[in-house]
């Protein structure tokens, strides 16, 4: 689904970040990126995103290169991204309020989505449906994340890249969050790329776990991790084995 050919990518004055790297993405993986500081996590999935582009090398996904972001890439951020001035409501209908501006054309937008979509079921899924009339600065940080994700999903993306978020959150709430992520990815067949600083989350969500080192990054480090993408994952022998895995590639890679 997600091809990365031969990619190089820095900024001006800096060593390249990626140098001739390749990595491929199947329909319906769950990823997570993990690295140091520095490393490009969040430079990749800007590219993934089409809000970067490549010094060299191509990013395709569906065999068509990225040259622009696509109406089925949904990108949350650790910021939520969220407007002070609109309720959660209306902030997460945003994305098709903007969809449904331009128009079903197929570029702005896609052709099968219809102007006639609404909100309200996303609410009610998330949670957050009793909050409909609330602000941003009336609500928690996890229902704020909530109503990000309900934006995102409304769409209806068939990938999802997240930039650290659940970082800001507690224990639990962010523990719920992680499950109810991956849960409606399953349920939406959504490709799920998830970076993150934090190895005990890589291991809980990663079904396939990305390390990238410090720049250059020129061919991908992989870990395959089957148990990955539950969060009762954690409770298991075999997650402490992952733990310790990565631990110990991250502490390669940054000594």
């Amino acid at each position: 689904m997600i091809d990365v050919r031969s990619l190089t990518f820095g900024y001006e004055t800096r060593t390249p970040i990626f140098e001739t790297f390749d990595w491929k993405v199947e329909r319906g993986d769950t990823w997570a990126v993990i690295g140091p500081s520095g490393s490009g996590k969040t430079s990749l999935l800007y590219l993934l995103a089409g809000l970067l582009d490549p010094s060299e090398g191509e990013v395709l996904i569906e065999d068509i290169p990225i040259t622009r972001p696509r109406p089925r890439t949904g990108l949350i951020l650790q910021e939520y991204g969220l407007l002070p001035w609109l309720t959660v409501e209306k902030n997460a209908a945003l994305g098709l309020d903007v969809r449904n501006f331009y128009g079903p054309d197929g570029k702005h937008a896609p052709r099968e989505h219809s102007q006639t979509e609404t909100i309200r079921p996303w609410l009610e899924r998330l949670g957050i449906a009793s909050l409909a009339r609330k602000y941003p600065t009336q609500i928690s940080g996890g229902e704020r994340q909530r109503t990000a994700i309900c934006r995102t999903l409304a769409l209806q993306p068939d990938i999802l890249l997240m930039d650290e978020p659940f970082s800001s959150l507690d224990a639990i709430i962010r523990e719920d969050l992680q499950s109810l992520t991956m849960e409606l990815c399953r349920e939406q067949g959504i490709t799920l790329i998830l970076v993150t600083h934090s190895i005990e989350e890589a291991a809980v969500i990663g079904k396939k776990i990305l390390l990238l080192n410090r720049p250059p990054n020129s061919s991908p480090k992989i870990i395959l991790n089957p148990g990955g993408g539950n969060v009762q994952f954690q409770f298991t022998s075999s997650y402490h084995e992952m733990y310790k895995t990565i631990r110990k590639e991250l502490d390669e890679k940054t000594s």
